[in-house]
């Protein structure tokens, strides 16, 4: 007579497992439910067979990694913890695992997807990772968290339904490459971290793709946003970082009562605040209700080769000086430039500038938007372009593209058939 094994049995023996295996052995998990909270405090590779599944029961970590040269492959990992002061996870780094390995798991149902505290040299590559929807947003762990670490890479990865994606905290020198994050608060969000590399990123159906906060020579590039609800890009006090390549398309703004959207959540493609020394080049933004937002001190930042098409505001510029957004005679692609092109430089012959006095007056005063059409405002207008004297501080391109600078991102079709499975 065959005795049934409970899973909590097999994760008794799995333990005992791992206890016994030599450093730098391979132990492979056999399929079943195996009720777990692994402790791995060896060199060695765990490996799940195919249908070989790790359940936390709902409590604490489903897998602590506590030395160095760990892999784990292949799992299925689920049910962590739900409790924020104790960052249950399915994956926890401590920092002195270096040089860890995950790769291919499947995380579901976990607070903290992958939790690295301090771990240097870590590779987080193709996981799927699924957290806690039944809790508020505010109540979830991070996709992927990234506590003072390094030399990380964080690439392929699957998220949804954690609270941000991919949280990067303190941690310089690391490199997020072609992850694709859906439905969470923001899709990347940086605070204090320098020198990373973020490119070929696909964030969709956000809060915000990209939430870039106090830090400083940040590589972004070739990163998609599609369909997030209020930015695309937003920096808060980011300097000396180079934004190159990246499609924003399409960011929806937050409706309120009546279907208006709501003040402050009008759907800013690219957002930039406080934040200077900032190159923006060849990146696309299209059909968002504002394209860039700069604001609250924001100079010295390079704007060039960058297409922006079918935005409602292509620019909405609150600062007190002018701006030129041009460099070395090469300006940006505004789908709404009236001028020409007599000598077929390719240039426009006569200056952009995306706004005027009225402009301002609406901003400060959303209300006047009623009197858009009106006699009075229509006056307003044409007094200004008659005397510029009295035009606000604003942005001047004088050699706008005639026609966009790039190609669309090409991960677009690929994003398109994503959002359809």
């Amino acid at each position: 007579m065959l005795l049934a094994i409970s899973a909590q049995a097999r994760g008794q023996t799995l333990q005992r497992l791992i206890a016994a295996a030599r450093p730098q052995s391979i132990v492979t998990v056999p399929a079943g439910v195996h009720h777990v909270h692994l402790n791995i405090d060896k060199p060695l590779t765990l490996v799940g067979a195919e249908g070989a599944v790790l359940d936390g029961a709902g409590s604490g970590d489903v897998i602590r990694i506590a030395a160095p040269n760990v892999t784990v492959r292949n799992l299925t990992i689920r049910e962590s913890g739900s409790d924020l002061t104790t960052m249950d996870t399915g994956i926890y780094v401590e920092k002195k695992a270096r040089d860890a390995t995950i790769v291919n798991n499947d995380l579901e149902d976990v607070l903290f997807g992958i939790y690295l505290d301090g771990a240097a040299g870590t590779k987080v590559i193709g996981n799927r990772i699924r957290g806690l929807s039944r809790l508020r947003r505010a109540d979830r762990g991070d996709g992927i968290h990234l506590w003072s670490d390094t030399g990380v890479l964080v690439e392929g990865n699957d998220i949804s339904q954690t609270r941000d994606g991919i949280y990067i905290y303190i941690s310089p020198h690391n490199k997020i490459v072609g992850n694709r994050i859906h439905d969470v608060r923001y899709g990347i969000h940086y605070m204090y971290s320098n020198d990373d590399v973020v490119a070929g990123n696909i964030s969709f159906g956000n809060l915000a793709g990209y939430a870039l906060m106090q830090s400083r020579r940040l590589d972004i590039r070739n990163n998609m946003s599609r369909g997030d609800r209020e930015y695309g890009i937003l920096l808060n006090y980011v300097i000396y970082s180079d934004f190159s390549g990246n499609t924003i398309k399409n960011v929806r703004g937050e409706q309120g009562y009546g279907g208006f959207l709501v003040p402050g959540g009008e759907g800013k493609g690219i957002f930039v605040y406080n934040s200077e020394f900032d190159r923006f080049h060849r990146n696309s933004i299209i059909d968002c209700p504002i394209g860039i937002h700069v604001t609250a001190g924001s100079d010295h930042d390079l704007f060039y080769g960058n297409a922006f098409v079918g935005n409602r505001v292509q620019v909405k510029y609150v600062q007190n000086l002018e701006e030129e957004w041009s460099w070395h005679g090469i300006g940006n692609y505004w789908s709404d430039y009236l001028g020409w092109d007599l000598n077929g430089d390719g240039r426009g012959d006569t200056p952009y500038r995306p706004n005027d006095g009225v402009d301002v007056l609406l901003w400060e005063y959303p209300s006047a938007a009623l009197l858009m059409s009106s006699p009075a405002i229509l006056l307003l207008r044409y007094v200004q372009r008659a005397f510029p004297v009295f035009a606000s501080p604003s942005v001047q391109d004088s050699h706008p593209l005639m026609k966009p600078p790039a190609k669309p991102h090409p991960d677009m079709r690929r994003l398109a058939y994503a959002e359809r499975r």
